[in-house]
């Protein structure tokens, strides 16, 4: 999913912790814990993976990988507070 620039701006620096609230927020329920690693799995039956370290930043790549897995919307930012306009 491409994302307009000013959501793509407001999201590039979210930190690990910032991310799994937002997924937590959306009803994805931690699965597996290992390490650095968190599954989170999705009642509709999607997964995804965080590998997590506190205030860990993402590279642009990964970041957008992610969020194409997890499959939110700009209004999905909106409402989990990710993004204000």
């Amino acid at each position: 999913m491409k994302y307009p620039k000013h959501v793509w701006d407001q999201i590039r620096n979210i930190t690990a912790d910032e991310l799994i609230n937002a997924l937590k927020k959306d009803g994805w329920k931690l699965e597996v814990k290992k390490s650095a690693i968190q599954v989170f799995s999705h009642p509709d039956g999607k997964r995804i993976t965080i590998h997590y370290h506190t205030q860990k930043t993402y590279k642009p790549k990964l970041l957008k990988a992610l969020l194409d897995d997890i499959g939110w919307s700009k209004e999905d930012f909106k409402r989990l507070k990710l993004i204000k306009k």
